[in-house]
């Protein structure tokens, strides 16, 4: 006795023609981007060395400069002259020369010319994003 077996209408009806140009076009752009990596890389050059070799601009480092009630500046804790502030502040700017901030947190009791002293000298060395701090609070009080 002999079984007769019907196909089923959705095997029938199912196209692998798009498939398969899918497969093929993306087997293409493979093999067109791994050429011209390989056609870089075609000269064989030996690159120099060196051993104090650092990036050209490195992670931004928000300078804190403190100004307390005598007028003298402090960074991270330690007191600097403004020639010692000066080439912190030259070298920073080495190192990061279009984002390097500095924060001015001055005491409320300091004269002003401190502060103008020290805004003038991240004009000099090339900071232009800095800034002076305030404690925020209703005005008038001390």
């Amino acid at each position: 006795m002999a079984l007769e077996l019907k196909k089923s209408r959705a095997a029938s009806t199912l196209s692998l023609t798009p498939l398969i140009d899918v497969v093929f076009l993306l087997l293409i752009f493979f093999l067109v981007t791994s050429e011209f990596e390989e056609e870089e890389r075609k000269l064989d050059i030996v690159l120099p060395s060196a051993t104090s070799a650092s990036p050209m601009t490195t992670q931004t480092k928000e300078f804190v400069i403190d100004i307390n009630a005598k007028g003298e500046t402090h960074v991270g804790g330690k007191r600097m002259a403004m020639p010692e502030l000066e080439e912190l502040l030259t070298r920073a700017v080495a190192d990061n020369p279009t984002n390097q901030s500095v924060v001015i947190r001055a005491d409320k009791e300091v004269p002003f010319q401190p502060v103008v002293s020290v805004m003038d000298l991240c004009n000099r060395t090339g900071v232009s994003d800095y800034s002076v701090t305030t404690q925020d609070g209703p005005e008038g009080t001390p």
